[in-house]
């Protein structure tokens, strides 16, 4: 149970904008659906399996730097803050962030609603003297911040090298939101996974056992069950490939034969060998990282990796704004 002084913010459900980013995605060639979509109550239950898998080294990685690094991040920012989780999942990494923060109230922020409420309870009972307020958003657009928070000093937390799922252009974008909505003094602890050999990366999006598979080819069965679909989900299989030239892993849905189906309505077809583009994984360097959170507003200001360089925290302080004179 979440604790009497939580409160919950819930916005309108995502049916309609998930109906229109559905439909135009799958009538531009090439073909491509947003990776947020990915994210109903299955595919993070899926994508939770996906963090233990042995091939899947990113949470494992993370999660081991942020038990050396937490305290010494608590040190840099400070008691007392509002501790906001975007894309918070299971917040299974939570708990070491908030064991070392001591902070004022954690605000965990996820599009998959049944999942989020799940998550904050777990947290709440884990933490019985921390208000806990749930929100049910879209982190990629403005966050409303419950009324209990919003005058708070806040510590962004953005675990998972989410922001490489974006392009830089998008990414920068977010950060920037993330400023805005962090407001001014606002702290952000961000994982970024770094560049490195492809025989490394594509078993991690593509592991032996099949989890991923079934986590990419699960938004067919999304489309299906919301959209009233037809797509035969057998006539797929999933596809990971590196990209070299923009330095990003891609997952892709290839269909294995031609095939034509509908979508709320609306035909479809697909020749053998196509593709719907379902996410990207970008994968920084040191460098690179770095200036992609400069342009997004945030100037770093303590970096932490791991033995193989395989992966990195970085602490980063919102920019000041510049007023016009």
């Amino acid at each position: 149970m979440l604790k009497p002084e939580a409160e919950e913010v819930r916005v309108a459900p995502a049916d309609s904008a998930f109906r229109h980013d559905v439909l135009e995605g799958l009538s531009q060639e090439p073909k491509a659906v947003q990776a947020r979509w990915l994210y109903d109550r299955r595919g993070s239950e899926l994508f939770e399996d996906i963090t233990d898998l042995p091939e899947y080294y990113p949470t494992r990685t993370e999660t081991a730097l942020l038990r050396d690094a937490c305290p010494e991040v608590a040190k840099i920012a400070g008691a007392g803050r509002a501790v906001v989780e975007f894309g918070s999942g299971s917040s299974a990494k939570t708990p070491i962030l908030l064991a070392a923060a001591d902070p004022s109230a954690y605000v965990p922020i996820d599009i998959s609603g049944e999942f989020l409420r799940d998550s904050a309870a777990q947290l709440g009972d884990a933490f019985p003297g921390l208000p806990v307020h749930p929100v049910e958003a879209d982190f990629l657009r403005p966050i409303a911040f419950p009324d209990a928070v919003k005058a708070l000093p806040k510590l962004g937390f953005f675990p998972g090298s989410t922001v490489g799922n974006m392009t830089a252009p998008a990414a920068v974008d977010l950060l920037r939101a993330m400023r805005g909505s962090l407001g001014e003094g606002a702290m952000l602890l961000i994982g970024i996974d770094r560049a490195k050999e492809p025989a490394i990366l594509i078993p991690a999006y593509d592991d032996a056992a099949g989890v991923t598979a079934a986590f990419n080819l699960n938004l067919l069965e999304r489309i299906n069950r919301e959209l009233d679909g037809t797509i035969p989900v057998d006539a797929f299989r999933h596809k990971a490939v590196w990209n070299d030239r923009i330095g990003r892993i891609e997952m892709h849905i290839e269909a294995l034969s031609d095939v034509t189906f509908e979508v709320a309505g609306r035909a479809f077809a697909m020749a053998a060998g196509e593709t719907i583009h379902t996410e990207n994984s970008h994968k920084y360097g040191p460098r690179d990282a770095r200036l992609l959170l400069r342009a997004g507003g945030w100037t770093p200001i303590a970096e932490w990796t791991d033995p193989k360089d395989w992966f990195a925290l970085i602490l980063a302080e919102a920019q000041p704004v510049r007023r016009a004179p």
